[in-house]
C-alpha cells in the first residue's frame, strides 16, 4: 500500500465518524458509554476551536484587501504607479479569505441555505436533516476535492509554480495548496458536525453554538 493509499484510508477512517457511530450503537449497549461521550465532546470543542480560531485570522484578509486595492487606484491614477506584487496578494488573500473561513462559517451555521422546507421543522427533524446532508454530500463532497486536487497541487509544488508574470508573486503552488487544505477544514468541520448531532439524538447534546455577529 502506498502512501497515498494511507492517507485515504485515514480520511476514509475518520475518527470522528467512528465515534459518531459508535455513540450511534449506545442504545444496544447495557451500560451507559459516559466516557465515549465524554471524548465525543473533546473532539467537537476541539474541532469547533480550530475553526473559530482560524475564522478570527482570516476574517483580517477583507480589511487587507480593501487597504492594498485602495492603495493601488490611489498609487495608479494619482502617481501613475502600479505593482502587479500587490494586484496579485489580493488574489491570494480572497482565495485565502473564501476557502480558510468555510469551515468557521459552517461552524457558525452562515453559508446561504435554499430553504422551502428546513426553517419549518423542529430541532430534531433539522438536526437529522444535517446529519445525512453532512454524511451523504459534504463529506464525499471533501473526499473528492481531496482526490481531485492531489496531483494538480502536487505537480505545482513539484516545480515551485509561480506567477506566470516576471514580476508577479511566485507563491502559485501555496495558493493552489489552499484547496486541499479547505477540504480538509471542511472534512474535520463535518465530521464535528456529524458528531454533534449525533450526540443531540441520544439526548446528550453540547451547547448551541451562538451566530458569530462579527463574522465575515
Amino acid at each position: 500500500m502506498s502512501k497515498l493509499d494511507f492517507i485515504w484510508l485515514f480520511l476514509l477512517i475518520n475518527p470522528l465518524l467512528l465515534t459518531a457511530l459508535a455513540l450511534g450503537l449506545r442504545s444496544f449497549w447495557q451500560q451507559k458509554p459516559a466516557q465515549l461521550t465524554k471524548l465525543a465532546a473533546t473532539l467537537v470543542r476541539g474541532v469547533d476551536l480550530l475553526s473559530k480560531t482560524i475564522l478570527e485570522w482570516v476574517k483580517w484578509f477583507a480589511l487587507l484587501m480593501v487597504l492594498i486595492t485602495t492603495a493601488l487606484v490611489i498609487s495608479r491614477y494619482v502617481f501613475g504607479v502600479g505593482s502587479l506584487k500587490a494586484q496579485e496578494s489580493v488574489i491570494y488573500l480572497h482565495a485565502g479569505l473564501f476557502l480558510f473561513a468555510a469551515a468557521g462559517t459552517l461552524l457558525y451555521d452562515g453559508h446561504v441555505r435554499v430553504d422551502v422546507l428546513f426553517s419549518r421543522l423542529n430541532t430534531r427533524d433539522k438536526t437529522i436533516i444535517n446529519l445525512l446532508g453532512s454524511l451523504f454530500f459534504l463529506i464525499p463532497m471533501c473526499l473528492l476535492i481531496l482526490f481531485f486536487s492531489h496531483g494538480y497541487v502536487a505537480q505545482s509544488w513539484k516545480f515551485l509554480e509561480g506567477s506566470p508574470e516576471a514580476d508577479g508573486l511566485h507563491l502559485v503552488f501555496l495558493l493552489k495548496s489552499a484547496i486541499p487544505a479547505f477540504a480538509i477544514l471542511m472534512l474535520l468541520q463535518a465530521s464535528a458536525q456529524v458528531l454533534r448531532a449525533v450526540l443531540y439524538l441520544v439526548g446528550q447534546p453540547l451547547t448551541p453554538v451562538k451566530p458569530h455577529t462579527e463574522m465575515v
